[in-house]
């Protein structure tokens, strides 16, 4: 399998993991703000964060800055996923 399928295949881990605590949600695009559309409250967030790390592998470091990725799918699919090859 190429790590392209397997990015695909841990992007919809994360996906199945939104629809499921959010079932009237819709299609959720890439770009689709998960915070600010309360797909990932702040009461849920550590919960994704694990959640993030099963699907990687490992532990993520959490800065002001690597935070921004967690917001979209798109930034978890680029700068986390992406990024454990």
């Amino acid at each position: 399998m190429s790590r392209v399928t397997d990015v695909t295949d841990e992007l919809n881990r994360v996906r199945s993991w939104l629809r499921r605590r959010n079932p009237d949600a819709g299609e959720i695009d890439l770009d689709q703000d998960l915070i600010d559309t309360g797909l990932v409250s702040s009461l849920s967030f550590p919960e994704f964060l694990i959640l993030i790390e099963s699907v990687v592998g490992r532990e993520l470091a959490l800065t002001p800055e690597t935070a921004v990725a967690f917001r979209t799918l798109r930034g978890i699919r680029d700068r986390v996923l992406g990024a454990a090859t």
